[in-house]
C-alpha cells in the first residue's frame, strides 16, 4: 500500500504538475486511509472493497471531521484507485459507486470597496515596511492572486509600464492578469525604495522580500492583512483569501463577465467561479432587507 501511494504521489507531481501543498494534502489523506485499512488487516490493495471505503468515511465522520474534509479525502481516494486501475495494478475500481456526501458550499466572506480602501490606507508610516505592505495589499487586491502565487512572484513577472502581472498557478499553469494604476504605482515605489534596501543578496529575484532579504513567507503576508484590517477597524471576518474573494466579487458586481473573472482567478472549472455570483445575490438580499420598507 505504501509503495502504491508513493507511486501515485509521484505521478501527481511529475505528470499532473500539482502544487506541493496539494501533494501534501493528498499524502495526508491517503496516509489516514492506509492506516485505517491496516487496522482492518487489509494488507493488499486487491483486497479493498467498496464497503471498506464507505466504512472509512463513516469512521472519519465519527472522529468529528467536517463534510468538506471527508469529501476532500474521498476525492483523493477516488483518484488513487483510478490511478491503480489505469496502471493495471487493479482490475476494478472499488470507489466507482461510492457517492460523494452532499455539502453546502460556504459563501466566502468579502469586504466592501470602502473597507478595502481603508485597509490599504492603513499601511502607512515611516520606513520600508509600510511601503512594502501597501504594495502587497494593492497588488493582491488588483490581481486576485492566491497567497502562494503572490509570495512566489519574481521581479520580472510584473510589467509596470503595460500594467500586467504574470503568475504561475495550480498545476504550473501560467496566466496573465491586468493590474491597475494604483497597484503599479505602489509596486514601483516599493521596488525603487524598500526593495533596494531589503535585497541584501542581489541574486534573490523574488518581488516581495522579508526584512532578512529573502522571499516573504505566507505567515508574514497573513500578518500584514490582519494588522491592516485591525488598524482600519474592519469587523468582517478576515481570512488569507479575503482580498482574492473581494476582487472577484467586486468585478462581478460591476458587470464583469464570469469567463473573464474565471481566467483572472485561474480557476480550471467555471463552477468554482460561480460561487461569487451567489455572494452578489446574498449582498442584494441584505441590501433589500435593510432598506426596503417591508423588508
Amino acid at each position: 500500500m505504501t509503495q502504491s501511494v508513493e507511486e501515485f504521489i509521484n505521478y501527481l507531481a511529475v505528470e499532473r504538475g500539482l502544487a506541493n501543498n496539494t501533494l501534501l494534502a493528498y499524502r495526508r489523506d491517503l496516509k489516514k486511509y492506509s492506516a485505517y485499512l491496516a487496522k482492518k488487516n487489509i494488507k493488499d490493495i486487491k483486497m479493498i472493497r467498496r464497503e471498506h471505503v464507505t466504512d472509512f468515511m463513516y469512521d472519519q465522520k465519527k472522529k468529528g471531521l467536517s463534510s468538506t474534509s471527508i469529501c476532500r479525502g474521498l476525492a483523493a481516494i477516488k483518484m488513487f484507485h483510478r490511478f491503480l486501475v489505469r496502471e493495471r495494478f487493479l482490475d476494478q475500481d472499488p470507489t466507482h459507486l461510492v457517492d460523494t456526501p452532499q455539502i453546502w458550499k460556504k459563501i466566502p466572506s468579502v469586504l466592501s470597496s470602502s473597507e478595502v480602501e481603508a485597509m490599504i490606507n492603513a499601511a502607512k508610516g515611516k520606513g520600508w515596511q509600510p511601503v512594502r505592505d501597501k504594495a502587497i495589499l494593492e497588488l493582491f487586491y488588483a490581481s486576485g492572486m492566491r497567497v502562494s502565487e503572490l509570495l512566489h512572484l519574481k521581479v520580472d513577472d510584473i510589467n509596470l509600464e503595460l500594467g500586467y502581472v504574470r503568475c504561475m498557478g495550480k498545476g504550473s499553469k501560467e496566466r496573465i492578469i491586468p493590474v491597475g494604476r494604483r497597484a503599479c504605482e505602489a509596486v514601483g515605489k516599493y521596488c525603487q525604495t524598500a526593495r533596494k534596501r531589503l535585497a541584501k543578496d542581489k541574486t534573490v529575484n523574488f518581488l516581495f522580500l522579508s526584512r532578512l532579504g529573502k522571499m516573504i513567507s505566507r505567515q508574514s503576508i497573513w500578518k500584514i492583512i490582519k494588522n491592516c484590517a485591525q488598524k482600519a477597524h474592519i469587523k468582517t471576518e478576515i481570512k488569507p483569501h479575503t482580498l482574492r474573494h473581494s476582487f472577484a466579487t467586486h468585478l462581478l458586481e460591476r458587470g464583469a463577465d464570469l469567463r473573464s473573472v474565471q481566467e483572472m482567478l485561474g480557476h480550471s472549472d467555471i463552477s468554482t467561479t460561480q460561487i461569487y455570483t451567489h455572494v452578489d445575490k446574498e449582498r442584494l438580499k441584505t441590501i433589500h432587507k435593510q432598506f426596503h420598507p417591508r423588508g
